[in-house]
């Protein structure tokens, strides 16, 4: 007779387990909300993904998340500055929306609590397969957020930041934002905080036919924190998505983007700059499907490596059989600056259509010592040259981004960033 045993769990297993018994009670949500929270701890139970786990394969999850903090219901976390100035923000400070939020002009804003109390939000919490574990984390735990509604064609004057700031413990939201059609946004995420905790944050965006999107995911937890962060978006006919992600914090980060262009004539545009340093571990993790002839889609990835920091890209581009003349690119650059770092990628391409344009590509490499002894020899020291040569590196990256506000902000979090790590 064979017998199957479930392994014993690990530590940060039992503490997520033991969390969501001790704080059922207080979770909004009606029947069918809880339903679904019950399946998406009982996927937790089934144990967190390693390396076996295709998706996972360069993060192992199970083994790398070694504690999980508790809540901590006396944490006061302080909203920060907007990334962008004059932006309208809506903050979630330690996983609770503010119960007031400000009015802006074509914009409906609700607090997610009240979705998942009252059970409409219940089929967002679906998880998406087996190897959805932030899925499964965030659809068990979360509390609260916000839902934002932009009606079509409506243009915001400001940027509309969502901001996600923990002060320890354990904070789970959900961030989702429907665009409706001919409608104008620029739209940042902000994920940061102070305190050794353990995060995750689910963001769902429909752009909606013929609208155009600029959403930034901005990073920055401490070196203590664990961020798990997942985007999810579907792109309408005519619609154009520009996503922008920086990562430049935290001691264990996976980012996953979804992504589906699902009306002809749709155009997505990834860029990504991931700063990296110390004993941390980042994972940025893309799937993004052509459903439909006439989409098109560019991927650029810079990375900066130092210390003893190691990270992931994996991107997989889907051309449905059917989603003829799809034209997309993809390419990850990575400068390694220590010998301890190291940089994992994997693009993909799985294409069914005969008729489509598509292409990846992925280098490493270390600062060219030719361009290093030109700029010291006109008297430039070693240390500055080499930070102009990686701010070089990245530059293209962001400048592609074209606003100018935009551009100074992002530099602005670079500088910040070269400031702490030299």
């Amino acid at each position: 007779m064979n017998m199957h045993t479930q392994p014993q769990r690990t530590a940060a297993e039992a503490a997520l387990v033991s969390a969501f018994d001790e704080r059922l009670s207080l979770l909004p949500g009606d029947g069918a909300v809880m339903v679904k929270r019950d399946a998406a701890i009982e996927a937790v139970k089934a144990g967190l993904p390693t390396r076996r786990v295709e998706s996972w394969h360069y993060t192992d999850f199970r083994r790398m998340l070694t504690t999980v903090p508790a809540h901590d219901l006396t944490a006061k976390p302080t909203a920060p500055a907007p990334v962008l100035e004059g932006s309208t923000v809506l903050a979630v400070l330690n996983g609770v929306a503010a119960a007031k939020t400000p009015d802006i002009e074509g914009v409906t804003v609700t607090r997610l609590e009240d979705k998942l109390t009252d059970g409409s939000f219940a089929p967002a919490l679906e998880l998406s397969g087996s190897d959805d574990a932030i899925g499964a984390v965030n659809a068990a735990f979360v509390a609260d957020g916000y839902f934002v509604d932009i009606a079509a064609g409506a243009a915001l004057e400001k940027p509309l930041e969502l901001q996600n700031v923990q002060a320890g413990g354990q904070t789970h939201v959900r961030l989702p934002v429907r665009v409706g059609a001919g409608a104008r946004a620029t739209i940042v995420e902000r994920q940061t905080g102070t305190g050794e905790a353990f995060v995750s944050s689910v963001g769902h965006l429909l752009v909606g036919d013929d609208a155009e999107v600029l959403y930034l995911i901005v990073q920055d937890q401490p070196d203590g924190a664990t961020h798990l962060g997942q985007f999810n978006a579907e792109i309408g006919k005519n619609a154009k998505l520009t996503l922008f992600v920086m990562n430049a914090g935290g001691k264990l980060v996976r980012q996953e983007i979804r992504v589906t262009a699902a009306g002809e004539g749709g155009v997505f545009t990834l860029r990504g700059i991931n700063l990296l340093a110390g004993d941390t571990h980042t994972d940025v993790t893309m799937v993004l499907d052509h459903a439909v002839p006439h989409t098109a889609s560019t991927e650029v990835i810079r990375n900066v490596v130092t210390g003893k920091a190691r990270g992931v890209f994996q991107g997989r581009i889907n051309v449905f059989q059917h989603a003829q003349k799809t034209d997309a690119r993809m390419a990850c650059n990575t400068l390694l600056l220590s010998d301890d770092g190291e940089f994992s990628t994997k693009p993909e391409l799985e294409i069914f259509a005969d008729d489509v344009a598509c292409g990846h590509g992925a280098t490493v490499t270390e600062i060219d010592h030719n361009h290093l002894f030109y700029l010291m020899a006109r008297g430039i020291d070693e240390k500055t040259a080499r930070g102009l040569l990686v701010r070089a590196f990245l530059a293209e990256v962001i400048e592609g981004l074209e606003e100018e506000e935009v551009v100074d902000a992002l530099e602005e979090r670079l500088g910040d960033w070269f400031a702490t790590h030299g």
